[in-house]
């Protein structure tokens, strides 16, 4: 697979698990996930981990790739490449399993120590895509395997973490965030 395609492809198949946190990051807010309870003197996720970011974001994912999927062949024909339709449980793989990866992160950070907010630096990039993936392959994993061929799979081992930095920027800026990370 050419490059250009290998780009276009990895991009548009990992936007509903792109669009997630960044969703729930404007709906949460609510009641915690673990409700305030504490493992080992800290908490077991932290308030930043809402069901109604969770659910916002699973949403925001999932409707995404139906629109994606209406207009699949018109976006395929302007950027001059095979289409991405996403079947539902592969839409609902990818947006669940983000959010699912970024709380499994947020496990992680609190068993380490790392406050709320705190880096980790290749867990906070690519916490999301292993979750996303994952969980698309457990719904779809003729889809998965079909979509994600190795070229198109190392684009998004490689192009995440920058659009993670730029997309988290972007949030702290206009004060969505409260850290550029």
């Amino acid at each position: 697979m050419d490059l250009y395609p290998a780009i276009v492809t990895a991009l548009w198949a990992m936007l509903p698990a792109y669009v997630p946190n960044n969703a729930a990051v404007l709906a949460g807010g609510g009641r915690p996930i673990d409700g305030g309870r504490t493992w080992g003197g800290r908490r077991v996720l932290g308030d930043g981990k809402t069901w109604r970011g969770t659910a916002a974001g699973t949403a925001a994912g999932v409707a995404l790739a139906l629109v994606l999927n209406a207009g699949s062949d018109a976006i395929a024909d302007l950027l001059g490449v095979a289409p991405v339709e996403f079947p539902l449980p592969a839409a609902v793989g990818l947006a669940l399993g983000a959010m699912c990866g970024d709380i499994a992160a947020s496990f992680l950070k609190r068993r380490t120590g790392r406050e709320r907010g705190a880096p980790f630096p290749g867990l906070d990039q690519l916490d999301f895509v292993v979750g996303a993936l994952a969980l698309a392959a457990l719904l779809d994993f003729d889809w998965v395997v079909e979509t994600f061929a190795p070229t198109v799979l190392a684009v998004v081992l490689v192009a995440t973490p920058l659009l993670h930095v730029v997309t988290n920027g972007i949030a702290y800026v206009i004060g969505a965030k409260d850290e550029p990370w």
